[in-house]
């Protein structure tokens, strides 16, 4: 009886989805047309966001929102192109497809990969998408829970397992209070391979019907040698280092955290100072492209003399204007693709998004080069593992700018906390490398063939 009333309430609820859907039609439209005003890629390949794209057919498909899932998605694709599988990768945004095309490029050109906008919730869009490429095999990355998605692969008998996945306490709670179109949506998933027993058991709750806790996906992904090289070079011409100049990294900052950093950046500076000790150089890393001049704005207005990376660097990344920067106390990290490189020549990065509702960002990145890290109070985004590095030592979290500050100030001071917390970061790293692996383990992979 109860399984009869969810399954009537969920067809009530996408109904009504639907409907709205196709009433706003015209706004989802003009919001690809206004953003792309500031960033022309968003009015590009518009078919695609309705069905109409690049076809690969038989070919597993992978889902990778924006950015940060489809770094999180190359170890899977690279392991599903090595066993010969052929491969479709959607993404919601420009910045995703462009990451896509940039990281999957070899495999574009030999027609093994193809990269395309994901359809907007429209069933009709996911019809043509379906007949296109007629995918074996649905693999969703991190937290995307689209309700015409997973019908449509139901409908279609694509089964859809979510990879890599979480379900942040604050969308499990209000779910469960209000038994939303979401959680009764989950029903219809193959599978969730989840980033921790934690997510599993709440994915269980929802009545996903087979849920794996395979560890996160991002541990397995390699560090570009390339802007490890970048690096090396950059940081030895400007003598940059913990024993030198100390490097202060501010990555992944987002709209609302400027004037907090810009004041921690200034805190640390004077407390340096202050103790007679060496004053830091800062990297300052916006989250979004189209912050990029907003930040350099906003750090000119600060009185924060800074030089643009994309003005004394090439585009191999060798340091072609010295002077701007010999005079300069932050680069401001205006590209993107590139925050390897940026990790790489940091001595301490701080992590943004963590004073801000929306929350914190990706703390792997910079612990796979064994760097401590700091974060803001709001962590529930990256809940695993930041809770599990936050114990291990790999990372602090911040519960004020001033505590941000302190906790700098006191590495830079202490060459035995930098280096526990440096060897903290490393091992933690290592220690949760193999997700991958688990979860092609656990996939149906042999019930479709191979090219």
């Amino acid at each position: 009886m109860a399984e009869t009333l969810k399954s009537a309430r969920l067809k009530f609820r996408l109904r009504l989805y639907k409907l709205a859907w196709f009433v706003f039609m015209p706004v989802a439209v003009l919001y690809f047309w206004k953003r792309g005003l500031k960033d022309p890629r968003y009015r590009r390949h518009l078919k695609e966001r309705f069905g109409r794209g690049p076809k690969l057919p038989g070919a597993v498909w992978v889902h990778a929102v924006s950015i940060g899932e489809v770094r999180s998605s190359v170890p899977l694709v690279e392991e599903l192109l090595n066993r010969n599988y052929r491969v479709v990768v959607t993404c919601l945004t420009p910045a995703g497809r462009t990451e896509a095309e940039r990281a999957f490029a070899t495999s574009i050109q030999n027609c093994k990969l193809v990269v395309r906008y994901a359809p907007l919730e429209y069933e009709f869009a996911f019809k043509r998408f379906f007949s296109e490429c007629a995918p074996q095999l649905a693999l969703v990355m991190e937290i995307e829970f689209w309700p015409v998605m997973i019908e449509a692969a139901s409908k279609h008998d694509i089964p859809l397992f979510l990879c890599n996945s979480q379900y942040p306490k604050k969308s499990y709670d209000s779910d469960r209070a209000r038994r939303s179109l979401r959680r009764d949506a989950l029903s219809l998933v193959a599978g969730a391979f989840a980033k921790s027993e934690v997510h599993a058991g709440r994915f269980r709750d929802a009545g996903v019907p087979f849920v794996e806790a395979t560890g996160e996906m991002r541990f397995d992904q390699p560090v570009q040698s390339r802007s490890i090289r970048a690096a090396g070079k950059f940081a030895s011409k400007m003598k940059l280092g913990f024993n030198r100049r100390p490097v202060v990294a501010f990555a992944s900052v987002v709209a609302g955290e400027d004037a907090g950093y810009v004041a921690a950046m200034k805190l640390i500076e004077s407390r340096c100072r202050e103790a007679g000790s060496t004053v830091p150089f800062f990297v300052y890393i916006p989250r979004a492209p189209e912050r990029f001049s907003e930040s350099a704005e906003i750090l000119a207005g600060a009185e924060v003399a800074f030089a643009r990376r994309s003005e004394v660097f090439d585009r191999d990344l060798s340091l072609t204007r010295q002077e701007p920067l010999a005079l300069a106390t932050a680069l401001l990290g205006d590209s993107l693709g590139e925050m390897n490189f940026y990790l790489a020549f940091s001595d301490i990065v701080v992590v943004g998004g963590g004073f801000v509702k929306s929350g914190a960002h990706n703390i792997i990145e910079p612990l796979a080069h064994g760097k401590p890290v700091l974060v803001g109070p709001n962590i529930w985004t990256i809940e695993h593992p930041a809770i599990e590095a936050i114990e291990a030592g790999a990372v602090v979290k911040c519960e004020t700018i001033e505590s941000l500050a302190d906790r700098a100030n006191q590495l830079l001071a202490s060459s035995e906390s930098y280096m526990a917390m440096k060897v903290a970061a490393s091992g933690f790293h290592e220690s949760n490398r193999g997700a991958t692996r688990k979860t092609l383990d656990n996939l149906p992979l042999t019930a479709y063939a191979r090219e």
